[in-house]
């Protein structure tokens, strides 16, 4: 049995529960539906246009057509990260130090399913490099946006406490432990809840769209794990390098604090 084709009526049916939604936050002055309008729109637009890219990218299979998707994904996401933060880097730095966390764990991790765990030939195919690369940069953002978040929001909230820290003969490594393991975990959480609830609270993305395309349950749960066990590393590895980076940015080489780097997010 294949895929039960959609129509434009279906898509339109499911949009309206959108708009429902932001009428709904209307009516409660909740502030939600500009937002809510244009998440929506710019899912739909986006989609369409990555559709289309790929059936091309697909038709043509070449590693640099597979590069130059993977660049741009990761070149948005670390713009993602840093637009999600309430205290920031000014310039380049945030966005290199939250792409950097990203490339180095995201693609880790997928060059490691794709050459030696799945070991498809060529590792390359794009049927399994992008997907596999979307699903590893998309949580591994998410992670690194919220570590980065809680990290610099809280060492701002707690920047006389660690000060005086350091004068007591602290190192910056010391006076900032407890919050930089605060932060792993808040970078770390969602994708531990997905695992726990993988199964039973919910059915992931990547085995129910195998169901529906007519594979075997069980390969299609030998998949989920696979990929569960992928983005839970790329996720934590990402979310560590990134907290490790902003401290480091955040201390001179005398252990001083350089709060005064960040400006605020408005």
């Amino acid at each position: 049995m294949g895929v039960i084709q959609l129509s434009p009526l279906d898509l339109v049916l499911a949009a309206s529960l959108v708009l429902l939604l932001g009428l709904t936050s209307y009516r409660l002055g909740l502030g939600l539906e500009r937002r809510l309008a244009i998440s929506a729109l710019r899912t739909t637009v986006q989609l369409l246009l990555i559709g289309q890219v790929l059936r091309l990218v697909f038709a043509n299979g070449s590693i640099w057509f597979v590069l130059g998707i993977a660049t741009i994904m990761l070149a948005v996401a670390g713009r993602e990260v840093m637009a999600r933060q309430k205290y920031r880097f000014p310039g380049l730095g945030g966005w290199l130090l939250g792409t950097g966390s990203m490339f180095i764990s995201s693609f880790t991790v997928a060059l490691l399913a794709l050459t030696v765990i799945i070991g498809n030939d060529p590792w390359y195919s794009p049927q399994y490099a992008i997907p596999l690369l979307g699903m590893l940069l998309g949580n591994t953002m998410n992670g690194v946006a919220l570590s980065m978040d809680r990290f610099t929001e809280t060492l701002w909230q707690q920047r006389q406490v660690v000060e005086q820290r350091l004068l007591l003969g602290q190192s910056s490594r010391e006076a900032v432990d407890e919050i930089r393991r605060s932060a792993v975990r808040s970078g770390m959480i969602p994708i531990i809840n997905s695992m726990a609830a993988a199964g039973i609270v919910s059915l992931p993305g990547m085995m129910t769209g195998q169901i529906l395309g007519g594979s075997s349950p069980m390969d299609a749960v030998k998949y989920q794990i696979l990929i569960m066990f992928l983005l839970c590393g790329g996720t934590g590895f990402g979310t560590m390098f990134a907290v490790a980076w902003t401290c480091r940015r955040l201390f001179d080489d005398r252990h001083r604090l350089r709060i005064d780097t960040l400006y605020t997010q408005k």
